[in-house]
């Protein structure tokens, strides 16, 4: 509520403005302002939180313009208010189209994807003839009130107002699931996918906000002037539209703003130099990248920060014994059959991880997965969670096919995992990691996030709910509001699995989550697995501890070469010669029989 009222108090005192200035050369400043925040405050999500770098925008800013421009000036004839609408949908529309490529490529290639449609915009406007060529589209219908177009100071108004509520929607849908979702893609998009976030929708979510906004602030340009050519839609354009959000400070609420007034304001007072101003303006940009990384935003926000004083970090707490983990309604009962694995294949050219191999687990155990380095013990936890497609084989979960199935989806069904090599978002707070497990689990879709609807506020309190009630089961609750990347890193290994047990799994993959820690640790690591299980969540355990193995596991497969070697309780496993040859590199194995396949639990 507090932000609401202070960025109601800011547009309202920009209406004031407005309507004290007489000069058309300030209302301009104004109106220009409100047009460049719109246009920020959509690349901020893209660029910002989802950290997809486009350079696009002047083609979708021209989507809006022309949109409107064929709306109301062919024979369809349509009203400005109607075209206005539409144009946003078309430039949305487009913003689709951009986001395909995207779904594989990332980084510089994407990038490049984004320019090239831009400038294969700009050509088409300054050459095709339905969009009137170099000498564009006049008579474009403005917007009217009361049926008399709208005036200067007015269309300031009108822009401030949609600045204002353009503001306020996406900080709903920003401070939220969605908000953590985009987020989460540019930390890490595997461990964003293994968390639930469907990586590929969230792109192109982003994608089609950013273009929206900008296809909005293409249209009332567009319908202010009465007309639009293609010296509107430059590359130059997309350049001013990137730096805005860079120099405002990226991911910020109040970076478009500040990159908005700063940068038109600095436009202006060099525009009676034409050859200085693009000078001024790569000058800036390189200065944003370089000397203020996190941009205004972002040394504003340092300011306050020392100015209160720094919060000293608190050490983890003890485990809440008496707190419960969050489980689904479904859960399998103990004894039954959790997950089957036949004949699983996977080969890297001539390198073979996985060679037939089977698994069976059954829910309300500890199965151990061990073997040497290389056995293929990884590939096998990347199968099972979607992460690696099998070349061959089947895969089974509560009778439910998984080959194939996308990560996101598979743990929607419940799998959850950990990694080898620690995936956290760092630069995110323990809670928000963990809130992150919550994704797919939270029922407010999008149209309610955005408007900040009842649903929206209900699952965001009883997913905070269930993520304290975690946090205090693992002893991380007074670390909840540290960021995850500055924890020592046997804590940073428990954010890790708190942050998939938030996904309240049926069955949690551990891929050596002992790895790093010492001996202390890994005891206590132990003990929390059996309270795991405890709670009715069976484990696939990868570890080469074998002191941990042996104490905590109720069985126990033994990987070599990418192939199931043995399998049986600890007692039996540790017994056998071919698992001791694995191990131990000695001829016992060329000498014994194949061992026989134990049933689970024998």
């Amino acid at each position: 509520m507090r932000h609401a009222l202070l960025a109601t108090a800011v547009a309202g005192l920009a209406a004031l403005a407005a309507a004290v200035l007489e000069n058309d050369f300030y209302l301009r400043i104004l109106f220009n302002i409100g047009i460049y925040f719109l246009c920020a405050a959509g690349m901020n999500v893209l660029l910002g939180f989802a950290g997809q770098k486009s350079l696009g925008q002047a083609g979708l800013f021209a989507a809006g313009a022309y949109g409107a421009a064929l709306l109301t000036t062919s024979a369809l004839d349509l009203g400005p208010w109607l075209a206005l609408l539409l144009a946003v949908g078309i430039a949305a529309g487009c913003g689709v189209l951009i986001a395909v490529p995207s779904l594989r490529v990332r980084g510089p290639s994407l990038a490049m994807v984004t320019l090239a449609f831009g400038i294969v915009t700009e050509k088409l406007v300054t050459e095709a003839e339905i969009f009137g060529g170099a000498m564009g589209i006049y008579a474009i219908k403005p917007l009217t009130f009361a049926g008399v177009p709208l005036e200067m100071v007015q269309w300031v108004w009108l822009v401030v107002a949609l600045g204002l509520g353009l503001h306020l929607l996406l900080r709903n849908l920003l401070t939220g699931r969605y908000g953590r979702a985009f987020l989460s893609l540019q930390a890490d998009e595997v461990a964003a996918a293994a968390v639930g976030v469907a990586v590929h929708r969230t792109k192109v979510l982003a994608f089609v906000i950013a273009a929206a906004t900008c296809g909005l602030a293409g249209a009332l340009v567009a319908q202010q002037n009465q007309y639009i050519n293609s010296d509107f839609i430059t590359f130059h354009l997309s350049i001013f539209i990137l730096l805005l959000v860079l120099f405002g400070g990226a991911g910020s609420f109040a970076g478009p703003l500040l990159g908005a007034v700063t940068l038109t304001v600095v436009s202006a007072l060099v525009a009676r130099w034409a050859w200085i101003e693009h000078f001024v303006q790569g000058a800036l940009l390189l200065f944003a990248l370089y000397v203020m990384p996190k941009g205004l935003a972002g040394v504003l926000g340092g300011l306050l920060r020392r100015a209160r004083g720094a919060e000293a970090p608190r050490r983890a707490g003890v485990p809440g014994l008496d707190a419960v983990l969050p489980r689904r309604p479904d859960a399998p009962a103990p004894g039954t059959s959790l997950l089957e694995a036949s004949r699983l294949n996977k080969a890297y050219g001539g390198v073979r991880p996985a060679r037939e191999i089977s698994l069976s687990l059954e829910a309300g155990q500890i199965h151990a997965l061990i073997g040497p380095n290389g056995a293929g013990k990884s590939t096998l936890i990347n199968m099972l969670s979607g992460v690696v497609r099998p070349d061959s084989g089947r895969i089974a979960f509560r009778g439910q096919a998984l080959e194939g199935v996308a990560p996101h989806a598979v743990c929607a069904r419940g799998i959850a995992r950990t990694f080898q090599n620690l995936r956290l978002f760092r630069e995110l707070s323990v809670r928000d990691n963990v809130l992150l497990g919550q994704h797919a689990r939270m029922r407010n879709g999008f149209w309610s996030s955005l408007l900040g609807l009842p649903p929206a506020w209900r699952a965001e309190r009883a997913a905070a709910a269930r993520v304290e009630e975690i946090l205090r089961f693992l002893g991380l609750a007074a670390l909840a509001g540290q960021p995850a990347g500055a924890l020592p890193y046997g804590l940073q290994r428990r954010v890790e699995l708190a942050r998939a047990l938030a996904t309240e799994p049926h069955l949690l993959l551990l891929d050596e989550p002992a790895a790093g820690l010492n001996p202390q640790e890994t005891a206590e690591l132990g003990q929390l697995l059996l309270r795991i299980r405890a709670q009715g969540i069976t484990l696939l355990l990868v570890e080469h501890h074998m002191d941990l193995v042996m104490g905590i596991s109720d069985h126990v497969t033994v990987l070599d070469y990418g192939a199931v070697i043995a399998e049986g309780t600890p007692a039996q496993v540790q017994a056998d010669p071919r698992v001791m040859a694995a191990y131990l590199g000695t001829e016992e194995a060329a000498e014994a029989p194949p061992a026989p396949r134990l049933a689970v639990g024998a």
